[in-house]
């Protein structure tokens, strides 16, 4: 099948590194591994970070310009679905649904949130948006149960709903641990930036700071951007146990994750967090907050432990615990490993959404 792709968040060949853009190549890559061809429909961002009315009404205009384009340069020859990745209220789908009414076609959605506080708010016209494109949808994919739950009052009784975990590319090859002396690496990878992710640096400071040093320990920090200033005071109490590894690329990491003992990340406002599904399949025992789509990625007792949110000491003695046990720390690395391996590729995807797509155009 021919598939027309659109992120309104981020499109896939957009220069700026992120987990969204990373998603979307993945979301590309599995439907060519099921045999289908995906094409980049447009390159059009619908987001609208600051609320305002004006943005908005912009954006609106530009995606109506780009629903009559499209329209007019498919119908001579149309895809045969449409699939949007990512649409909430700050980056609705404002073309997806228009172009698969015209040209009669399938439409499906991969990872849509709800937020039904923001009825009324500065993002209304997004969230109504967001709403219409999921009454339209045939097929809806959801990488969490989290979601789930609040997609589903949403949609057409006839609508298919599938669950498609969290996935990557590749597993790497295991690498040999180097071994240090008998001191404890814990590993964070993040974006330094104001938000959520902020938010779980200084959840990971205020919990390590509780944590005693004996056995020894170290963290290292990966990651850069504009918060770095404000994640360095949030470690501040442990300074002379911190390494900041900066920003790395993507090939290096693998090094990285062999080198630690253990991957640390609360997971504040997190989806799901890809590089908590990496750590995993590099072989790395995870702690990680109970909430969002954290569950869908480290399983409880069997790849990782996780711990309530905002509980600072129950993160402290989850890492504490398995600082102390090395033995817990490998059973649960290979089960995290083994389960990603099995259930979390590329290939394991394409099978779910080649189903939806067939599923749709039934």
């Amino acid at each position: 099948m021919k598939v027309a792709f659109y992120a309104p968040l981020k499109h896939p060949g957009h220069p700026v590194p992120s987990g969204d853009r990373r998603v979307a190549r993945l979301l590309l890559a599995a439907l060519g591994a099921a045999g289908h061809e995906a094409v980049v429909a447009s390159t059009l961002a619908s987001r609208d970070g600051r609320g305002d009315a004006m943005a908005q009404a912009a954006i609106a205009g530009a995606a109506a310009a780009e629903v009559e384009r499209l329209t007019a340069a498919l119908a001579a020859d149309p895809p045969d679905a449409w699939l949007t990745y990512h649409l909430y209220y700050k980056a609705p789908d404002l073309i997806g649904p228009a172009v698969a009414d015209a040209l009669g076609l399938p439409y499906l959605v991969a990872e849509p949130s709800v937020a039904m506080k923001r009825a009324g708010g500065s993002w209304d016209a997004g969230h109504r948006a967001t709403l219409a494109a999921l009454a339209r949808a045939d097929a809806v994919l959801c990488p969490t149960r989290y979601d789930i739950v609040g997609i589903w009052p949403h949609l057409r009784a006839d609508a298919r709903l599938y669950y498609l975990p969290p996935f990557l590319d590749r597993v790497p090859e295991l690498v040999a641990h180097p071994g240090h002396d008998g001191v404890a690496r814990l590993l964070a990878v993040g974006m330094m930036r104001a938000g959520d992710k902020l938010g779980s640096y200084r959840a990971l400071g205020q919990a390590l700071e509780r944590l005693p040093g004996d056995p020894p320990w170290r963290l290292t920090i990966v990651g850069d951007g504009p918060a770095r200033g404000e994640v360095e005071a949030a470690f501040a109490a442990i300074a002379s146990r911190v390494d900041w590894a900066g920003a790395v690329p993507p090939d290096a990491l693998p090094a990285l994750y062999a080198a630690a003992d253990l991957y640390v990340w609360p997971g504040v406002g997190e989806a799901y967090g890809m590089a908590t599904l990496e750590a995993q399949a590099a072989g790395l025992p995870v702690v990680a907050g109970h909430l969002r789509g954290l569950p869908d990625v480290v399983a409880d007792g069997i790849s990782g432990r996780l711990v309530p949110p905002d509980d600072p000491q129950a993160f402290a003695d989850a890492v504490a615990a398995l600082i102390a046990d090395p033995a817990a720390r490998a059973r649960l690395g290979a089960a995290g490993r083994a389960r990603v391996a099995a259930e979390r590729t590329v290939t394991a995807a394409a099978r779910i959404l080649d189903d939806a797509l067939r599923g749709a155009a039934r």
